[in-house]
C-alpha cells in the first residue's frame, strides 16, 4: 500500500517584498520604454530563464489553455514566440487570434503582463530567426508533430534519424512550412513591482483607438 502524501503547507509561505517603488513620477507616457528597461534588467538578473512566459489562449469554445514559450523578440509592434503552426496553441490562435502573457522575475519581484491580439510574423522574420537557431533546434523543428499523439519515443528518434539523413550535407536549413512566429500585439500592458505590506505597485496602460497609450494605477 502507498503511503500517503501529506499536502505541502502552502498557506504558510511567506515572501517578503521590499525592492523599488514603480512610482507614477517614473513612469513614461508609453510603456515601451519602460518595457525595454525591465527586460534588460531581467536579463541581467539572476532569474531562471528570463524570457520565459506563460502564454494564455482560448479554443473555438471558450476553454482557455495555459502554457511557458520563450519571448524572442520585444518592441514597440508587440511580443513574438515561435512554435509550430499546427500545435494546440497554433489551433487555437487560428480560431481565437487573442492571447495573453505573464512574465515573472522572482529577484527583481516583477511581473510583467500583456493582453492583445495575435498575428504571424512575415515569412522574411521566420527565416531570419530560424537561421540563427541552433542544427539541432532546426532539426528538431523538422521532426516534431507538435502536439500530435505518438505511439512512443522511439517514434520520434527515427524520426529525427529521418531529418538528419535528409539535411545531411545541406548548411542552410529551411523552417518547416508549419513553423513560425506570432507576434502578441498588446493593448493592455501591466507592470507589477513588489512592495512591502502586499501594497503592491501596479501600473496599466491601455491602448486607445487614435493609437495613443492610457496610464492608470490600479489596487494591489
Amino acid at each position: 500500500m502507498a503511503a500517503e502524501l501529506t499536502p505541502p503547507d502552502l498557506a504558510s509561505l511567506r515572501v517578503h517584498y521590499d525592492l523599488a517603488e514603480l512610482a507614477d513620477a517614473d513612469a513614461p507616457p508609453e510603456p515601451w520604454p519602460l518595457v525595454t528597461q525591465w527586460l534588460q534588467e531581467a536579463l541581467a538578473s539572476e532569474a531562471p530563464e528570463p524570457s520565459a512566459m506563460s502564454l494564455a489562449t482560448a479554443d473555438a469554445d471558450g476553454t482557455p489553455h495555459v502554457r511557458v514559450v520563450l519571448l524572442k523578440e520585444a518592441d514597440s509592434r508587440g511580443f513574438v514566440f515561435y512554435t509550430n503552426y499546427h500545435s494546440h496553441k497554433g489551433s487555437q490562435l487560428q480560431d481565437n487570434a487573442k492571447a495573453a502573457l505573464a512574465m515573472w522575475w522572482a529577484p527583481l519581484q516583477q511581473q510583467l503582463r500583456v493582453e492583445g491580439r495575435v498575428e504571424r510574423t512575415t515569412p522574411e522574420e521566420t527565416a531570419a530567426y530560424f537561421s540563427v537557431r541552433p542544427r539541432d533546434s532546426q532539426l528538431g523543428a523538422w521532426t516534431s508533430p507538435q502536439s500530435q499523439t505518438i505511439a512512443s519515443r522511439e517514434v520520434l528518434q527515427d524520426r529525427w534519424a529521418e531529418v538528419s539523413q535528409r539535411f545531411a550535407g545541406v548548411q542552410d536549413i529551411p523552417p518547416p512550412p508549419h513553423w513560425g512566429g506570432y507576434r502578441v500585439v498588446p493593448t493592455r500592458i501591466e507592470f507589477w513591482q513588489g512592495r512591502p505590506s502586499r501594497l503592491h505597485d501596479r501600473l496599466l496602460y491601455e491602448l486607445q483607438a487614435d493609437g495613443s497609450w492610457t496610464r492608470a494605477r490600479l489596487a494591489p
